[in-house]
């Protein structure tokens, strides 16, 4: 969290302020840490309010933000109905800045680029821009997804298969901080919301190596882990961080260029010390 105070935004009013802004999110969310990561980048001092996952969507409804008339992901290129449920009532994460309500990152990162010019999410070559935001679309609509399902498929083999269980990690505890609940959460989300897990595990988990070539060809060009970071990396690597917890792809990034961007943006914690013997 940052803890500079800004000024307002220009044209802005008290209640608009920076120091009011709140963002809510769920543990553990490849997707929200990319928001706290946009806040961070503009210096702009924000709270984090964490919702219990699942219950997300209707708190945010009653919070007052809008959710979406249609709705915004697919899974195997449709949306089936739970899906559409979740959409439509609203996803994290979710922006109050001020009187403002901002929902998705794609909006958080045009409303920040408005209100915040400096320092931009884009570099200022055009060319470079739009090849920057041709990754930060598909690292939004295409590898977010897959980050999600392949991990949330390790998930449903039991907490043996993710690091330290889910428990911790480079986005801290994933679903849930209370175990019996992540599994919980683990479970109805990969079943049910994203179907991951049985035939679609053992395609997402073919399909992944194209994706992370495709991650290791935009930094051997330069449009990610540059000189300055920019949108498409914040909107990228939290979905690295989400796949190294699968104890089975740990190797695998550790030998691609792309470790280099998530150990820049997201290092793994230290461990934490065992506790002391009685």
């Amino acid at each position: 969290m940052s803890v500079d105070q800004a000024e307002p935004a220009v044209g802005g009013t008290e209640s608009d302020s920076p120091a009011s802004a709140k963002l809510y999110v769920i543990p553990g969310s490849h997707a929200c840490r990319t928001g706290m990561l946009l806040l961070e980048h503009k210096g702009i001092a924000y709270k984090t309010i964490e919702l219990p996952t699942g219950a997300h969507p209707m708190m945010l409804k009653l919070l007052g933000f809008a959710g979406n008339r249609e709705p915004i992901r697919t899974v195997d290129g449709r949306t089936h109905p739970s899906l559409a449920i979740i959409d439509r009532l609203g996803t994290v994460p979710a922006l109050r800045y001020g009187g403002q309500r901002i929902q998705t990152n794609s909006e958080i990162i045009r409303f920040l680029e408005r209100i915040r010019p400096e320092p931009p999410l884009y570099p200022a070559d055009q060319d470079l821009r739009r090849a920057v935001e041709d990754a930060q679309q598909w690292g939004d609509e295409t590898f977010q997804m897959a980050a999600r399902r392949i991990t949330l498929a390790a998930g449903l083999h039991g907490p043996s298969a993710l690091y330290a269980g889910g428990a911790r990690g480079r986005l801290g505890a994933l679903l849930a901080h209370w175990a019996p609940v992540r599994r919980v959460s683990n479970i109805v989300a990969g079943r049910l919301a994203f179907k991951a897990g049985g035939a679609n595990e053992a395609a997402q988990l073919a399909a992944l190596p194209a994706l992370l070539d495709r991650i290791d060809g935009w930094i051997a060009a330069g449009v990610l882990n540059g000189a300055e970071l920019n949108a498409a990396d914040f909107v990228i690597a939290p979905s690295l961080a989400l796949l190294s917890y699968r104890l089975d792809l740990r190797g695998d990034l550790e030998a691609r260029p792309c470790f280099a961007l998530l150990e820049r943006v997201l290092p793994e914690p230290e461990p934490e010390p065992e506790p002391l013997a009685a």
